[in-house]
């Protein structure tokens, strides 16, 4: 089910039951202050961060089952609010992370050091929360620095290891497994111009980004949010995923891409 709309947030979320959603994940307005071709960013203060985010926040708090989770993406403007609106809404121990998506593209400072991360606050809405880990190993390193001494095995099951004392083996477990990402994320590629990806909206995420924070915080058949749609790249995932997808975005071309990807 992908229920796409339209609208603003906050009328879609004052639809929406309490304790509904499993998981939501928004990529939010950044207050650049900017006029984009799809939309009009915030401005950088924080009593208009403060207006616009705050009832938001609450209703989506409101809404989230209480095993469920949430992800905000922005950049380091307003990070620093945003986090306080989210201890004071979700509370200061419901903070799980503060990911940083790692990319290189774009222009190049040349007063200060290039900007290139974007910052994803991670809470929860309870300590009973989804974190299926095993579904987003990656590769990790594979090469043995030694650092354990002794020499290096292959058991029986094909598991390699560091066999110090002869009888005692020390396993690489993520050499075979793969390991859990950590906090900062340089594994997933921004959308280049001429991505195959691209769809022709501003700020578009790509699909692998949403891909491991929805296979991270969701079930098949759970119901996932995006109240920041653009071109709803979370419902395409959601749809790729077998996830219930229910989500908005106030540009009317956002809604147009999403027919373009033949999401409805």
């Amino acid at each position: 089910m992908l229920d796409i709309r339209c609208c603003d947030n906050l009328e879609l979320m004052a639809e929406i039951e309490d304790n509904t959603i499993d998981l939501i994940y928004c990529d939010i307005l950044y207050g650049t202050g900017r006029k984009f071709k799809d939309y009009q960013d915030l401005k950088p203060i924080r009593s208009e961060i403060e207006t616009h985010y705050i009832p938001r926040i609450k209703e989506m708090h409101r809404i989230l089952k209480p095993t469920g989770s949430i992800y905000l993406q922005m950049d380091t403007r307003i990070n620093h609010w945003i986090r306080c609106i989210m201890d004071d809404v979700f509370g200061y121990d419901r903070f799980l992370n503060e990911i940083c998506w790692l990319y290189d593209t774009g222009g190049r400072a040349r007063v200060k050091y290039p900007e290139k991360h974007d910052i994803i606050l991670f809470y929860s809405k309870t300590k009973k929360y989804i974190f299926n880990a095993d579904d987003i190993r990656i590769q990790g390193n594979t090469g043995f620095n030694g650092c354990l001494g002794g020499k290096q095995g292959v058991d029986e099951d094909g598991r390699r290891y560091y066999d110090k004392k002869i009888k005692d083996k020390y396993y690489r477990y993520y050499y075979d497994k793969g390991k859990i990402p950590e906090s900062w994320w340089k594994d997933i590629k921004p959308i280049y111009s001429q991505g195959a990806e691209r769809v022709g909206y501003d700020t578009q995420k790509p699909k692998a980004l949403i891909e491991r924070m929805v296979k991270a915080s969701s079930d098949e058949g759970d119901l996932v949010a995006d109240f920041y749609s653009g071109s709803f790249t979370t419902a395409e995932v959601c749809k790729d995923l077998n996830r219930n997808f229910i989500g908005c975005d106030i540009n009317p071309n956002g809604f147009a891409k999403a027919k373009e990807r033949g999401l409805f």
